[in-house]
């Protein structure tokens, strides 16, 4: 008789027992397998040795923060690519833009309603499903030879590579950088990566474009005030440059 697959995997990291006990009912309605953390140092070990499909981090949390985690889970280990939603008790854009930047996939401001809650996750699940089918379709490395340099993009391992050196990216600057690159010349609309990019989630705006754009410059491009790689087209959005 075959055996019954268990469903995908979800890690809960917070302190709060009423809400992980919320997040894990309803997450066991959705058809997650959940697992729960209350300390941020031993999520850490968890999420360092242990692949899950969905993680669930609050920000303020006992031992090391859901920031730190965040950026953790995606340097190095099972769950670089795991979709990431950040729990946050503050609703301030800074707060939000923190936590998209250090990779998480999405955010969720306490207290949230169930209905949001279902919204999020299925939006995630959905989105990643889609990139990882996208994943098998499109060439897995492309390599572009600029005036300012050769890059190499490594879509299969998320590896970048400039002037010979390795770049570390969070999954955001890595797919913004992935859609420029691979259409060198051509003008990406604010609007167009943020479908791309965030293409369930209505509440990033173009700002947060924005703030992807100048920390990929600072990473990747010899001098972020003088980009050579990634050009402003003013008024519309960014392209990357023509390959020489």
């Amino acid at each position: 008789m075959p055996v019954p697959d268990p469903g995908p995997r979800a890690l809960v990291v917070e302190d709060d027992g009423a809400i992980r006990e919320i997040l894990g009912l309803h997450l066991g309605l959705a058809g997650f397998q959940v697992e729960d953390e209350a300390d941020g140092r031993k999520a850490l070990e968890r999420i360092r040795r242990q692949p899950f499909d969905l993680l669930l981090l609050d920000v303020m949390l006992p031992g090391l923060d859901g920031v730190s985690l965040c950026r953790a889970a995606r340097r190095e280990g099972p769950n670089v690519d795991t979709p990431i939603l950040m729990l946050t008790a503050r609703d301030s854009e800074s707060d939000k833009v923190v936590g998209l930047e250090s990779g998480a996939d999405d955010y969720l401001t306490k207290p949230f309603g169930i209905r949001e809650l279902q919204a999020r996750i299925g939006a995630l699940m959905r989105r990643h499903r889609r990139e990882a089918d996208a994943s098998h379709d499109h060439v897995t490395r492309l390599t572009r030879g600029t005036a300012a340099g050769e890059i190499s993009i490594d879509a299969e391992r998320r590896e970048v590579t400039v002037r010979g050196a390795r770049v570390e990216l969070t999954k955001q600057e890595f797919d913004v950088l992935y859609q420029l690159a691979s259409r060198p010349g051509v003008v990406f609309p604010r609007a167009a990566l943020l479908q791309k990019v965030w293409s369930d989630d209505t509440y990033v705006t173009e700002r947060t474009v924005d703030t992807i754009v100048s920390r990929v410059r600072k990473k990747i491009e010899a001098d972020p005030h003088d980009p050579e790689l990634i050009l402003t087209a003013w008024g519309v959005g960014y392209k990357f440059a023509d390959i020489d």
